[in-house]
């Protein structure tokens, strides 16, 4: 097989580091070699963080280069437009709508831009966006938008339902257990 590639994108603190490390435990159940990278901006100040995750029979190197993205999944609407050139003429995005405000906002020096699922389509890309922290929250917790975006992505893998399950229970801690399967099953069924 050869290798595919996933982004995961997002704003410091909102769980993308959890969601590739379930990610590449479940690929590796799966029987594929893995390589995970993590690349961080200002996380620690609610900056851009990156994650790559690539899989197939043979990975060499855990870097994935503008147009080479198979999927990217963001947590939040800017950053998926921001990456939108990593990913393939065929590839496809997974987003939440949610929309956190980056310090050029928040400090008036900039707007937030508009309509950013309509241009991103408008590129040509496939975008599957959802208000995943409507249903995190139904869940129980806004933290488990990370849990409802790989519900959401589940639907492009050929993994069963059981394999994410057990990759969920490997992964996440015991006491966030029935809340963050619960986030899954709502961004799978959305």
């Amino acid at each position: 097989m050869e290798t595919k590639n996933v982004m995961i994108v997002g704003v410091g603190g909102q769980g993308s580091l959890l969601a590739s490390k379930l990610l590449g435990h479940l690929l590796m159940e799966q029987g594929y070699d893995v390589k995970v990278s993590e690349v961080h901006g200002m996380s620690q100040r609610g900056g851009s963080v990156v994650t790559y995750v690539r899989y197939g029979d043979r990975v060499s190197s855990p870097v994935i280069d503008r147009g080479e993205a198979d999927f990217i999944v963001s947590f939040e609407l800017l950053e998926a437009a921001r990456w939108l050139n990593w990913l393939k003429p065929d590839g496809q995005i997974v987003t939440s709508t949610q929309q956190i405000d980056p310090m050029p906002v928040i400090t008036g020096a900039a707007a937030y831009p508009e309509n950013l699922v309509e241009k991103m389509k408008a590129t040509g890309a496939k975008v599957d966006a959802l208000d995943c922290l409507a249903l995190a929250n139904q869940a129980g917790s806004s933290k488990a938008v990370n849990l409802v975006l790989l519900g959401r992505l589940s639907h492009y893998f050929g993994a069963p339902d059981s394999a994410w399950q057990e990759a969920i229970e490997a992964v996440v801690p015991a006491k966030f257990l029935e809340l963050n399967r619960k986030a899954f099953t709502l961004g799978r069924d959305a």
